[in-house]
Protein backbone atom coordinates (compact mmCIF):
# COMPACT_ATOMS: atom_id res chain seq x y z
CA UNK A 1 0.00 0.00 0.00
CA UNK A 2 1.09 3.57 -0.67
CA UNK A 3 2.94 5.13 2.25
CA UNK A 4 3.32 8.82 3.05
CA UNK A 5 5.50 10.20 5.83
CA UNK A 6 4.74 13.68 7.17
CA UNK A 7 8.11 14.35 8.76
CA UNK A 8 8.98 16.51 11.74
CA UNK A 9 5.87 18.60 12.21
CA UNK A 10 4.18 19.86 15.37
CA UNK A 11 1.02 17.82 15.94
CA UNK A 12 -2.08 19.73 17.08
CA UNK A 13 -4.70 17.21 18.16
CA UNK A 14 -8.45 17.44 18.71
CA UNK A 15 -7.93 18.41 22.39
CA UNK A 16 -5.63 21.32 21.47
CA UNK A 17 -2.52 19.45 22.68
CA UNK A 18 0.76 20.16 20.90
CA UNK A 19 3.46 17.54 20.28
CA UNK A 20 6.56 18.92 18.64
CA UNK A 21 8.99 17.36 16.17
CA UNK A 22 6.84 14.32 15.45
CA UNK A 23 6.54 12.16 12.35
CA UNK A 24 3.17 10.90 11.13
CA UNK A 25 2.98 7.90 8.80
CA UNK A 26 0.00 7.38 6.52
CA UNK A 27 -0.62 3.97 5.00
CA UNK A 28 -3.73 2.66 3.31
CA UNK A 29 -5.60 5.92 3.94
CA UNK A 30 -5.20 5.81 7.73
CA UNK A 31 -2.66 6.96 10.29
CA UNK A 32 -0.29 4.01 10.67
CA UNK A 33 2.26 5.38 13.15
CA UNK A 34 3.26 8.44 15.16
CA UNK A 35 6.68 9.08 16.63
CA UNK A 36 10.14 10.46 16.14
CA UNK A 37 12.67 9.38 13.53
CA UNK A 38 10.30 7.06 11.70
CA UNK A 39 11.95 5.57 8.60
CA UNK A 40 9.45 3.33 6.78
CA UNK A 41 10.74 1.63 3.66
CA UNK A 42 9.34 2.97 0.42
CA UNK A 43 7.47 5.93 1.91
CA UNK A 44 7.07 9.22 0.10
CA UNK A 45 8.20 12.04 2.38
CA UNK A 46 6.63 15.44 2.92
CA UNK A 47 8.88 17.66 5.01
CA UNK A 48 6.71 19.30 7.68
CA UNK A 49 9.49 20.77 9.82
CA UNK A 50 8.36 24.11 11.19
CA UNK A 51 4.75 23.34 10.25
CA UNK A 52 1.69 22.23 12.22
CA UNK A 53 -0.27 19.05 11.43
CA UNK A 54 -3.87 18.86 12.65
CA UNK A 55 -7.01 16.91 11.88
CA UNK A 56 -8.92 18.29 8.91
CA UNK A 57 -11.56 20.88 9.74
CA UNK A 58 -15.23 19.84 9.92
CA UNK A 59 -18.27 21.94 8.95
CA UNK A 60 -21.46 20.72 10.61
CA UNK A 61 -24.05 22.67 8.62
CA UNK A 62 -23.72 23.62 4.97
CA UNK A 63 -25.81 24.20 1.89
CA UNK A 64 -23.04 23.44 -0.56
CA UNK A 65 -25.03 23.86 -3.80
CA UNK A 66 -25.84 27.45 -2.78
CA UNK A 67 -22.30 28.41 -3.78
CA UNK A 68 -23.87 28.93 -7.19
CA UNK A 69 -26.03 31.71 -5.65
CA UNK A 70 -23.23 33.54 -3.83
CA UNK A 71 -23.71 37.32 -3.99
CA UNK A 72 -27.32 37.30 -5.21
CA UNK A 73 -28.92 38.41 -1.92
CA UNK A 74 -27.01 41.16 -0.15
CA UNK A 75 -27.97 43.95 2.27
CA UNK A 76 -31.35 42.44 3.16
CA UNK A 77 -32.79 41.04 6.38
CA UNK A 78 -33.49 37.34 6.89
CA UNK A 79 -37.15 37.62 5.85
CA UNK A 80 -36.34 39.20 2.49
CA UNK A 81 -33.25 37.04 2.01
CA UNK A 82 -35.40 33.90 2.07
CA UNK A 83 -38.76 35.02 0.76
CA UNK A 84 -37.88 37.65 -1.87
CA UNK A 85 -34.45 36.51 -3.03
CA UNK A 86 -33.11 33.02 -2.41
CA UNK A 87 -36.19 30.81 -2.49
CA UNK A 88 -37.54 32.43 -5.69
CA UNK A 89 -34.17 31.81 -7.38
CA UNK A 90 -34.06 28.26 -6.02
CA UNK A 91 -37.47 27.52 -7.50
CA UNK A 92 -35.77 27.47 -10.93
CA UNK A 93 -32.50 25.82 -9.97
CA UNK A 94 -31.48 22.66 -11.85
CA UNK A 95 -29.66 19.44 -10.85
CA UNK A 96 -26.73 20.64 -12.95
CA UNK A 97 -26.60 23.92 -11.00
CA UNK A 98 -26.63 21.89 -7.80
CA UNK A 99 -23.81 19.62 -8.95
CA UNK A 100 -21.49 22.44 -10.04
CA UNK A 101 -22.39 24.62 -7.06
CA UNK A 102 -21.40 21.75 -4.78
CA UNK A 103 -18.18 21.15 -6.68
CA UNK A 104 -17.29 24.83 -6.34
CA UNK A 105 -18.04 24.70 -2.62
CA UNK A 106 -15.94 21.57 -2.14
CA UNK A 107 -13.02 23.21 -3.91
CA UNK A 108 -13.15 26.20 -1.59
CA UNK A 109 -13.50 24.00 1.48
CA UNK A 110 -10.49 21.86 0.55
CA UNK A 111 -8.53 25.07 -0.03
CA UNK A 112 -9.48 26.20 3.49
CA UNK A 113 -8.55 22.89 5.16
CA UNK A 114 -12.10 21.52 5.47
CA UNK A 115 -12.16 17.76 4.91
CA UNK A 116 -15.71 16.77 5.97
CA UNK A 117 -19.06 18.54 6.10
CA UNK A 118 -22.74 17.97 6.81
CA UNK A 119 -24.96 19.14 3.98
CA UNK A 120 -28.69 19.88 3.83
CA UNK A 121 -30.25 20.36 0.39
CA UNK A 122 -32.69 18.94 -2.12
CA UNK A 123 -31.60 16.91 -5.18
CA UNK A 124 -29.24 15.21 -2.75
CA UNK A 125 -27.99 12.68 -5.29
CA UNK A 126 -26.41 15.53 -7.28
CA UNK A 127 -24.76 16.75 -4.07
CA UNK A 128 -23.44 13.27 -3.29
CA UNK A 129 -22.04 12.79 -6.80
CA UNK A 130 -20.23 16.12 -6.54
CA UNK A 131 -18.76 15.14 -3.17
CA UNK A 132 -17.54 11.85 -4.61
CA UNK A 133 -15.89 13.68 -7.48
CA UNK A 134 -14.30 16.27 -5.19
CA UNK A 135 -12.51 13.85 -2.84
CA UNK A 136 -14.08 15.24 0.36
CA UNK A 137 -16.34 13.44 2.82
CA UNK A 138 -19.93 14.52 3.51
CA UNK A 139 -22.90 13.60 5.67
CA UNK A 140 -25.80 14.47 3.37
CA UNK A 141 -29.40 15.13 4.40
CA UNK A 142 -32.01 15.00 1.66
CA UNK A 143 -34.20 18.00 2.43
CA UNK A 144 -37.87 17.25 3.08
CA UNK A 145 -40.49 19.96 2.60
CA UNK A 146 -43.64 18.27 3.90
CA UNK A 147 -45.96 21.21 4.46
CA UNK A 148 -48.96 19.15 3.36
CA UNK A 149 -48.28 16.50 5.99
CA UNK A 150 -47.28 13.80 3.50
CA UNK A 151 -43.67 12.69 3.86
CA UNK A 152 -43.99 9.41 1.94
CA UNK A 153 -42.15 10.68 -1.13
CA UNK A 154 -39.34 12.14 0.97
CA UNK A 155 -38.97 8.89 2.88
CA UNK A 156 -38.84 6.86 -0.33
CA UNK A 157 -36.19 9.17 -1.82
CA UNK A 158 -34.01 9.06 1.29
CA UNK A 159 -34.25 5.27 1.36
CA UNK A 160 -33.22 5.14 -2.29
CA UNK A 161 -30.15 7.23 -1.47
CA UNK A 162 -29.36 5.08 1.57
CA UNK A 163 -29.28 2.07 -0.72
CA UNK A 164 -27.33 3.84 -3.44
CA UNK A 165 -24.54 4.95 -1.10
CA UNK A 166 -24.56 2.03 1.34
CA UNK A 167 -21.03 1.17 2.39
CA UNK A 168 -19.52 4.30 0.89
CA UNK A 169 -16.60 5.47 3.02
CA UNK A 170 -16.95 9.13 2.01
CA UNK A 171 -20.72 9.68 1.78
CA UNK A 172 -23.28 9.20 4.54
CA UNK A 173 -27.02 9.78 4.09
CA UNK A 174 -29.49 10.88 6.76
CA UNK A 175 -33.02 12.29 6.85
CA UNK A 176 -33.39 16.04 6.39
CA UNK A 177 -36.69 17.52 7.53
CA UNK A 178 -36.19 21.18 6.69
CA UNK A 179 -37.72 22.55 9.87
CA UNK A 180 -40.73 22.35 12.12
CA UNK A 181 -42.34 25.17 10.15
CA UNK A 182 -41.96 23.53 6.71
CA UNK A 183 -42.89 20.04 7.94
CA UNK A 184 -46.14 19.40 9.79
CA UNK A 185 -45.94 17.56 13.13
CA UNK A 186 -47.39 14.47 11.44
CA UNK A 187 -44.81 14.54 8.66
CA UNK A 188 -42.04 15.23 11.16
CA UNK A 189 -43.09 12.21 13.19
CA UNK A 190 -43.10 10.04 10.07
CA UNK A 191 -39.63 11.22 9.05
CA UNK A 192 -38.24 10.60 12.54
CA UNK A 193 -39.82 7.12 12.63
CA UNK A 194 -38.29 6.30 9.24
CA UNK A 195 -34.86 7.49 10.38
CA UNK A 196 -35.13 5.34 13.50
CA UNK A 197 -36.17 2.30 11.45
CA UNK A 198 -33.27 2.84 9.06
CA UNK A 199 -30.72 3.37 11.83
CA UNK A 200 -29.68 6.87 10.80
CA UNK A 201 -30.02 10.39 12.17
CA UNK A 202 -31.68 13.64 11.15
CA UNK A 203 -30.44 17.12 10.22
CA UNK A 204 -32.91 19.97 10.78
CA UNK A 205 -33.09 23.77 11.05
CA UNK A 206 -34.22 24.78 14.53
CA UNK A 207 -34.81 27.97 16.49
CA UNK A 208 -33.23 30.15 13.82
CA UNK A 209 -35.06 33.40 14.54
CA UNK A 210 -37.02 34.95 17.35
CA UNK A 211 -40.06 35.44 15.12
CA UNK A 212 -39.98 31.75 14.15
CA UNK A 213 -40.20 30.84 17.81
CA UNK A 214 -43.12 33.19 18.34
CA UNK A 215 -44.90 31.74 15.30
CA UNK A 216 -44.42 28.20 16.60
CA UNK A 217 -45.92 29.15 19.96
CA UNK A 218 -48.90 30.76 18.21
CA UNK A 219 -49.48 27.75 15.92
CA UNK A 220 -48.69 24.80 18.18
CA UNK A 221 -48.40 26.21 21.68
CA UNK A 222 -44.88 24.78 21.64
CA UNK A 223 -41.38 25.92 20.80
CA UNK A 224 -39.56 24.37 17.85
CA UNK A 225 -37.61 22.11 20.20
CA UNK A 226 -40.79 21.00 21.92
CA UNK A 227 -42.35 20.13 18.56
CA UNK A 228 -39.31 18.05 17.56
CA UNK A 229 -39.21 16.40 20.99
CA UNK A 230 -42.87 15.39 20.66
CA UNK A 231 -41.96 13.74 17.34
CA UNK A 232 -39.12 11.80 18.99
CA UNK A 233 -36.39 13.68 17.15
CA UNK A 234 -34.05 14.07 20.10
CA UNK A 235 -33.97 10.30 20.57
CA UNK A 236 -31.90 10.02 17.39
CA UNK A 237 -28.51 11.37 16.32
CA UNK A 238 -29.53 14.94 15.50
CA UNK A 239 -27.68 17.76 13.78
CA UNK A 240 -29.47 20.95 14.75
CA UNK A 241 -28.68 23.89 12.52
CA UNK A 242 -28.52 27.15 14.49
CA UNK A 243 -30.44 26.78 17.78
CA UNK A 244 -29.97 30.52 18.09
CA UNK A 245 -33.02 31.30 20.23
CA UNK A 246 -33.39 28.26 22.50
CA UNK A 247 -34.77 28.68 26.02
CA UNK A 248 -33.81 26.94 29.25
CA UNK A 249 -36.80 24.62 28.73
CA UNK A 250 -35.52 23.74 25.26
CA UNK A 251 -32.05 22.86 26.54
CA UNK A 252 -33.49 20.22 28.82
CA UNK A 253 -34.95 18.38 25.82
CA UNK A 254 -31.74 17.88 23.85
CA UNK A 255 -30.37 14.36 23.67
CA UNK A 256 -26.75 13.26 24.17
CA UNK A 257 -26.41 12.84 20.39
CA UNK A 258 -27.78 16.31 19.57
CA UNK A 259 -25.07 18.49 18.01
CA UNK A 260 -25.73 22.18 17.36
CA UNK A 261 -24.09 23.93 14.41
CA UNK A 262 -23.45 27.64 15.00
CA UNK A 263 -23.06 29.84 11.90
CA UNK A 264 -22.32 33.30 13.34
CA UNK A 265 -21.42 35.04 10.09
CA UNK A 266 -24.93 34.40 8.79
CA UNK A 267 -26.51 35.77 11.97
CA UNK A 268 -24.38 38.91 11.74
CA UNK A 269 -24.98 39.47 8.06
CA UNK A 270 -28.76 38.95 8.17
CA UNK A 271 -29.26 40.90 11.41
CA UNK A 272 -30.65 37.89 13.27
CA UNK A 273 -29.32 38.88 16.71
CA UNK A 274 -27.09 36.99 19.13
CA UNK A 275 -30.08 35.17 20.61
CA UNK A 276 -29.30 33.00 23.60
CA UNK A 277 -26.61 30.83 21.99
CA UNK A 278 -23.62 32.60 23.55
CA UNK A 279 -25.22 32.45 27.00
CA UNK A 280 -25.25 28.65 27.22
CA UNK A 281 -22.70 27.64 24.60
CA UNK A 282 -20.71 25.41 26.97
CA UNK A 283 -23.80 23.40 27.90
CA UNK A 284 -24.27 22.24 24.31
CA UNK A 285 -22.54 19.85 21.94
CA UNK A 286 -21.73 23.00 20.01
CA UNK A 287 -19.95 22.84 16.67
CA UNK A 288 -19.25 25.11 13.71
CA UNK A 289 -21.25 25.43 10.49
CA UNK A 290 -21.12 27.87 7.61
CA UNK A 291 -24.75 27.89 6.36
CA UNK A 292 -23.34 28.06 2.83
CA UNK A 293 -21.87 30.83 0.70
CA UNK A 294 -25.20 32.39 -0.24
CA UNK A 295 -25.51 33.72 3.32
CA UNK A 296 -21.94 33.56 4.66
CA UNK A 297 -20.13 34.32 1.37
CA UNK A 298 -17.27 32.02 2.34
CA UNK A 299 -17.19 28.47 3.67
CA UNK A 300 -14.22 28.87 6.00
CA UNK A 301 -14.67 26.96 9.24
CA UNK A 302 -11.90 29.08 10.76
CA UNK A 303 -13.69 32.32 9.97
CA UNK A 304 -16.88 31.09 11.63
CA UNK A 305 -15.02 29.85 14.73
CA UNK A 306 -13.16 33.15 14.97
CA UNK A 307 -16.38 35.17 14.75
CA UNK A 308 -18.06 32.98 17.34
CA UNK A 309 -15.26 33.68 19.81
CA UNK A 310 -15.15 37.41 19.08
CA UNK A 311 -18.91 37.91 19.39
CA UNK A 312 -18.73 36.04 22.69
CA UNK A 313 -15.96 38.29 23.98
CA UNK A 314 -17.62 41.50 22.79
CA UNK A 315 -19.44 42.56 25.94
CA UNK A 316 -16.99 42.28 28.82
CA UNK A 317 -16.07 38.58 28.48
CA UNK A 318 -12.56 38.87 27.07
CA UNK A 319 -11.15 36.09 29.28
CA UNK A 320 -13.82 33.62 28.12
CA UNK A 321 -14.12 31.74 24.80
CA UNK A 322 -10.55 30.54 25.22
CA UNK A 323 -8.46 29.27 22.34
CA UNK A 324 -8.54 25.67 23.54
CA UNK A 325 -12.31 25.73 24.02
CA UNK A 326 -12.93 27.15 20.55
CA UNK A 327 -10.62 24.57 18.95
CA UNK A 328 -12.40 21.73 20.77
CA UNK A 329 -15.75 23.16 19.68
CA UNK A 330 -14.56 23.19 16.08
CA UNK A 331 -13.18 19.63 16.27
CA UNK A 332 -16.39 18.34 17.90
CA UNK A 333 -18.09 18.40 14.51
CA UNK A 334 -16.23 15.21 13.61
CA UNK A 335 -18.08 13.29 16.32
CA UNK A 336 -21.46 14.29 14.95
CA UNK A 337 -20.73 12.84 11.50
CA UNK A 338 -19.32 9.49 12.61
CA UNK A 339 -16.66 8.91 9.95
CA UNK A 340 -14.08 8.26 12.65
CA UNK A 341 -12.20 11.39 11.58
CA UNK A 342 -10.83 14.18 13.74
CA UNK A 343 -8.37 12.10 15.76
CA UNK A 344 -4.58 12.05 15.54
CA UNK A 345 -4.24 8.41 16.49
CA UNK A 346 -3.14 5.14 14.94
CA UNK A 347 -5.95 3.66 12.86
CA UNK A 348 -7.82 6.94 12.39
CA UNK A 349 -8.57 8.14 8.85
CA UNK A 350 -5.74 10.28 7.52
CA UNK A 351 -7.87 13.39 6.98
CA UNK A 352 -5.33 16.07 7.80
CA UNK A 353 -4.27 19.67 7.37
CA UNK A 354 -0.67 20.85 7.32
CA UNK A 355 -0.40 24.51 8.33
CA UNK A 356 2.50 26.70 7.21
CA UNK A 357 2.55 29.53 9.75
CA UNK A 358 5.95 30.89 8.73
CA UNK A 359 4.24 33.75 6.97
CA UNK A 360 3.99 37.53 7.51
CA UNK A 361 0.31 37.09 8.32
CA UNK A 362 0.91 34.67 11.20
CA UNK A 363 4.52 35.24 12.37
CA UNK A 364 6.15 35.32 14.85
CA UNK A 365 4.90 32.00 16.13
CA UNK A 366 4.56 32.17 19.90
CA UNK A 367 1.32 30.17 20.01
CA UNK A 368 0.33 27.95 17.04
CA UNK A 369 -3.28 27.74 18.21
CA UNK A 370 -3.61 31.53 18.40
CA UNK A 371 -2.00 31.85 14.97
CA UNK A 372 -4.47 29.40 13.43
CA UNK A 373 -7.66 30.60 15.12
CA UNK A 374 -7.06 34.34 15.01
CA UNK A 375 -4.65 34.99 12.14
CA UNK A 376 -4.54 32.17 9.60
CA UNK A 377 -6.52 31.84 6.40
CA UNK A 378 -6.50 29.49 3.41
CA UNK A 379 -3.07 30.76 2.32
CA UNK A 380 -1.60 29.07 5.42
CA UNK A 381 -3.00 25.68 4.42
CA UNK A 382 0.00 23.95 2.88
CA UNK A 383 -1.62 20.54 2.38
CA UNK A 384 -5.14 19.13 2.74
CA UNK A 385 -5.51 15.35 2.76
CA UNK A 386 -8.53 13.05 2.87
CA UNK A 387 -7.86 9.34 3.42
CA UNK A 388 -4.20 10.10 2.82
CA UNK A 389 -4.88 11.59 -0.59
CA UNK A 390 -3.79 15.15 -1.32
CA UNK A 391 -6.61 17.52 -2.30
CA UNK A 392 -4.32 20.51 -1.84
CA UNK A 393 -0.56 20.11 -2.10
CA UNK A 394 2.18 22.67 -1.66
CA UNK A 395 -0.43 25.40 -1.39
CA UNK A 396 -2.25 24.56 -4.64
CA UNK A 397 -5.36 22.49 -5.46
CA UNK A 398 -4.58 19.09 -6.93
CA UNK A 399 -7.59 19.27 -9.25
CA UNK A 400 -7.26 21.95 -11.93
CA UNK A 401 -10.05 24.47 -11.19
CA UNK A 402 -10.34 25.74 -14.77
CA UNK A 403 -13.24 23.51 -15.85
CA UNK A 404 -14.98 23.95 -12.51
CA UNK A 405 -14.86 27.75 -12.79
CA UNK A 406 -16.06 27.66 -16.38
CA UNK A 407 -19.00 25.39 -15.53
CA UNK A 408 -19.94 27.47 -12.49
CA UNK A 409 -19.88 30.63 -14.62
CA UNK A 410 -22.11 28.96 -17.21
CA UNK A 411 -24.60 27.89 -14.52
CA UNK A 412 -24.58 31.37 -12.97
CA UNK A 413 -25.38 32.96 -16.33
CA UNK A 414 -28.28 30.55 -16.71
CA UNK A 415 -29.62 31.41 -13.26
CA UNK A 416 -29.45 35.13 -14.09
CA UNK A 417 -31.21 34.60 -17.41
CA UNK A 418 -34.04 32.52 -15.90
CA UNK A 419 -34.48 34.95 -13.01
CA UNK A 420 -36.75 34.42 -10.06
CA UNK A 421 -39.70 32.08 -9.97
CA UNK A 422 -42.52 31.66 -7.48
CA UNK A 423 -41.66 29.70 -4.35
CA UNK A 424 -44.14 27.81 -2.22
CA UNK A 425 -41.80 28.04 0.75
CA UNK A 426 -41.93 30.67 3.49
CA UNK A 427 -39.67 31.85 6.30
Amino acid sequence: MDKLLLRGGTLLDEEARLTRDTDLLVEGGVIAALGQNLDPAGARVADCAGMVVSPGLPVLHAHSPMHILRGLAEDVDADDWFNKEIWPYESKITPEDIYWGTRLCCAEMADCGVTVFADHYFEAESVARAVRDSGLRADIASTAFAMDGDAAGDIAETRRLLGLFAGDDRVRIRYGPHSTYLCTPQALGDLVAAAKADGVGIHIHMSESQEEERASLRLYGKSHCQVLDAAGGFGLPCIMAHGLWMTEEDLALLGPDTFVAACPKTYLKLGMGRGTLWDHWQRLNLCIGTDGAASSNTVSALEQARLFALVGKLEGRAAEFRLEDIWRMLMRGHRAMDFGTGVLGVGAPADLVVWDLNDPGTAPLYNPLAAILYSADRTNVRHTLVAGRFLKRDGKPVQDPAELLAQADRCARGISARGKGVSRLFF
